[in-house]
């Protein structure tokens, strides 16, 4: 007997921010599935009509949504257009999904809760944003699990990469302006490498065994949480990046308070990773480790 392997059709929208990137730099290791990646210029998320129309005219088994509004201080005067996309493309996404019977894994993010819990968040956990942002990705959440297509929402945390303007990137370049940098201390997380957040994604719409979660209809199963192993705060992550590099710059802790922004951060956003392990089998790397793989590639292409 002949095994046939079906290729399955993935649309990844977003392709050019982070996550995007990430999951393009990745395809290839993946047989058996087949890409289409669009931005703005092919698929307009802010627009109803756009997304209704590239998928009439389309067919995908699986649409991996990693498109967002991320400006999270600019969202605080732009509401109409963050909640376009991070809301309404996600509501039109998944009645799409819905009657088409397409899989939508939907990223979203530690912004829909208020940042003051003590232990690290479960799925089940209150939400409560404090920002624009927040509360548009919330919306976009909501709008999913009330259609509830096949497929899971995925919410990570202070994403990074060798792509785009992060955190990483940005510390890089300051500490080779400065000699001395002031760094939020009293905001707490969890690193999430793109790559380590693309991979679980791949493996998870790659692995068959994942169909039974994928295709539950139980709204319990659709949301998760995934970041890099371990906990650190801004200021942490910054001294671990000067040190690895060897960066001749002084880091200062510095409170929330002494740096205000338009939009309000979560003081704490570690997020427990035990149902995404369990349910799909991954092995989630500890944060310090992909940091110093990220470093690693960026050193290379400079």
């Amino acid at each position: 007997m002949v095994s046939i392997t079906m290729t399955k059709h993935v649309l990844v929208t977003g392709s050019k921010g982070q996550l995007g990137s990430s999951i393009g730099y990745l395809a290839n290791n993946y047989q058996g599935l087949s890409f289409t990646f669009t931005d703005v210029e092919e698929l307009d998320l802010s627009s109803s009509h756009s997304i209704e129309t590239y998928l009439a005219e389309h067919e995908f088994d699986i649409i991996i949504n990693c498109a967002a509004y991320t400006a999270v201080d600019k969202a605080e005067t732009a509401q109409p257009l963050a909640d376009k996309i991070n809301h309404q493309a996600v509501k039109t996404l998944a009645e799409i999904a819905k009657k088409q019977n397409i899989i939508l894994i939907h990223i979203s993010t530690d912004y829909v809760f208020n940042g003051q819990n003590y232990k690290p968040y479960q799925e089940a956990d209150s939400t409560d944003p404090q920002c624009v942002y927040g509360e548009t990705k919330l919306k976009g959440e909501q709008a999913f699990l009330q259609v509830n297509p096949k497929g899971c929402i995925l919410r990570t945390s202070w994403v990074y990469s060798e792509y785009g303007a992060n955190f990483v990137k940005t510390m890089l370049r300051l500490g080779n302006e400065r000699s001395e940098l002031g760094v939020i201390f009293d905001q707490i997380g969890t690193p999430t490498y793109a790559r380590d957040l693309a991979r679980a994604i791949l493996n998870i719409v790659s692995n068959d065994a994942s169909a039974l979660h994928l295709n539950s209809e139980s709204t319990e199963k659709k949301v998760y949480h995934f970041s890099n192993e371990g906990v650190c705060s801004w200021y942490d992550f910054a001294k671990n990046i000067f040190e690895l590099t060897q960066t001749q710059c002084s880091v200062t802790p510095i409170e929330t308070k002494e740096y205000p922004t338009p939009a309000s951060r979560p003081h704490y956003s570690v997020m427990n990773k035990g149902k995404i392990k369990q349910a799909f089998g991954l092995t989630i790397p500890y944060w310090k480790d992909s940091l110093v793989v990220c470093l690693a590639v960026l050193k290379e292409q400079n």
